[in-house]
């Protein structure tokens, strides 16, 4: 009898833990996660590390104004232009990375770059446009 109930408890409390969405990740926790992943993925080294962060930190930032300005008129932002301002924006990224980064480093950088976007973009295809990630 005991085990049943126990058992009961567990299930009811499992199905409750399933039902309650998790905590939204905090924004500085997530970018270190972030840019803790890019190092190990990049081999960056101790002295590379804060100067990647720091480039894109700034893209990062810039790619967010560019984003508040569209939506701060309250009309619809023109994708095309956001799409080749944000382009432009990794582009000069990638001109200031290409000092600090070595030569297979700029190219593994280019290729989780474009998977980055890409599945960006299926997030936002697949019912997540009105979404505006913070961090």
């Amino acid at each position: 009898m005991r085990l049943t109930l126990l058992l009961a408890a567990l299930l009811a409390s499992a199905s409750l833990s399933a039902q309650s969405p998790p905590a939204p990740p905090d924004p500085a926790a997530h970018e270190a996660k972030m840019m803790d992943n890019l190092a190990v993925l990049l081999d960056l080294t101790d002295a590379q590390r804060p100067q990647v962060q720091a480039i894109l930190k700034d893209e990062h930032a810039k790619i967010r104004q560019s984003m508040d300005q569209a939506h701060a008129g309250g009309a619809m932002p023109d994708h095309a232009q956001l799409k080749a301002l944000h382009e432009q924006i990794h582009q000069d990224a990638v001109q200031r990375l290409t000092p600090v980064l070595s030569p297979l480093q700029l190219q593994k950088f280019e290729i989780l770059s474009e998977m980055h976007m890409h599945a960006a973009a299926m997030h936002m295809h697949h019912g997540a446009a009105g979404a505006h990630p913070q961090g």
